[in-house]
């Protein structure tokens, strides 16, 4: 029984398996996988780019894009910083001018402390010697111009005759009556003019009060930049990250160690220079010799342009007290000196003070001019002297350690 059993399972599944062999069962037949696409190419980005997508913008257009507006940041930033300082100049500029006195001052602030004596008492000491000397100068100044102006004034007399007699003989034949008109116009323009002058003489009244008070600002900042510098620059670097305290402290150092070379190189470019043209002016009798040896030496704390106009000056007023040829005489003792200056005194001095290429000299003094007038071309020079002696600093290697004092930020000085 059991034997038949199974002769008939094994028949009834041959039936099946030729029943599907042969075609009667379509509804069985197992349906073949579909062959997989081939995978897509795998595209390698550019080193440069952060995405696939980037990759499909040629480099040159990705290197100039992200150069163009790194540039306008930038160019925003400077814009920005320019608006406030032009919005604030009434307090940059003294406080400016006060860290150029307070570089020039501190190496005597130095030899009093030194000498064993009180921060404070050494920084009275050397801004009231400062002041007097300050004060003697324009003392000595004001007394030679009060005493040879009549002279100047005779002298200039003299010399509108001479103009008046050249104009008449010379090349142009002008008569008496065409230069008499020629006055006339000039005196009927001061006239109509006259509220102008008096409007300007208003702003000067203003001038005057902005430049008090700028004044008085200067001297209580060089006070305190004296005697609490150190203390000052510490709590500013504390307020940085602690592990960029040790690159803005090295930077600040070597920029204030830049400011303090040149300072004084400056100053003993623009003494060498007041001596050199005032012996001159001494020998050939100028009038207000003293005088123009001080603009002389004030003219020189602006690199290339002022020592030429005050230069300049000085032989103006040769020409007038004096006459042509000693008007040449004072001409070429000031190419002598600026010659002097430019070859000798300027690589040896100031080019081991601040390393800067003429041009940056040139581009930083018109910059200045334009954005604060004189009082700009003053300081342009040494500010970029300080930033480049920052930068500079700024890209070597940062040392393992933090300074002494940078460690914890407090406000405590």
């Amino acid at each position: 029984m059991a034997r038949a059993y199974q002769v008939g399972r094994e028949s009834v599944r041959a039936a099946r398996t030729r029943e599907l062999t042969s075609g009667g069962g379509e509804h069985f037949q197992p349906v073949a996988p579909e062959a997989e696409p081939p995978p897509a190419p795998v595209t390698v980005p550019h080193p440069s780019t952060t995405s696939r997508d980037d990759a499909d913008v040629p480099y040159s257009l990705r290197i100039s894009a992200a150069w163009s507006w790194r540039l306008l940041l930038l160019a925003i930033a400077v814009y920005g910083v320019v608006r406030v300082i032009g919005i604030l100049r009434f307090v940059v500029i003294p406080l400016a001018i006060a860290l150029l006195l307070t570089a020039f001052l501190s190496p005597a602030v130095g030899w009093l402390l030194r000498a064993r004596l009180h921060r404070t008492l050494a920084v009275v000491v050397v801004m009231i010697c400062g002041l007097a000397a300050v004060a003697g100068t324009l003392t000595l100044v004001v007394n030679e111009f009060v005493s040879g102006a009549p002279q100047l004034g005779n002298d200039a007399a003299k010399g509108v005759r001479q103009i008046q007699n050249w104009l008449q003989t010379g090349p142009l034949h002008l008569s008496d009556a065409q230069i008499t008109r020629y006055i006339d116009e000039a005196q009927s323009w001061i006239t109509d003019n006259s509220s102008r002058f008096t409007s300007g003489a208003l702003a000067t009244a203003a001038t005057v009060a902005e430049i008090v008070t700028g004044a008085l600002l200067v001297l209580f900042s060089t006070f305190f930049f004296l005697r609490d510098g150190r203390k000052i620059w510490r709590f500013i670097v504390r307020l940085f990250p602690l592990g960029a305290r040790w690159r803005i402290d090295d930077a600040g150092q070597a920029s204030w160690s830049a400011l303090g070379n040149y300072v004084r190189a400056t100053v003993l470019v623009a003494f060498i220079d007041a001596v050199g043209i005032g012996v001159a002016l001494v020998i050939c009798r100028i009038p207000f010799s003293f005088a123009l040896a001080a603009l002389v030496f004030l003219g020189a704390f602006i690199p290339i342009v002022g020592a030429t106009l005050s230069g300049a000056v000085a032989v103006l007023v040769a020409l007038v007290a004096q006459g042509p040829i000693v008007a040449l005489i004072i001409l070429g003792a000031v190419i002598g000196v600026q010659q002097l200056e430019g070859h000798v005194l300027q690589p040896l001095i100031m080019g081991r003070a601040v390393a800067l290429h003429p041009l940056a000299v040139i581009v930083s003094i018109a910059s200045g001019v334009v954005l604060a007038g004189i009082v700009g071309a003053l300081i342009a020079v040494p500010l970029i002297a300080v930033l480049n002696a920052a930068v500079r600093r700024l890209n070597k290697r940062r040392p393992p350690s933090i300074p002494p004092g940078m460690e914890v930020v407090s406000t405590k000085g």
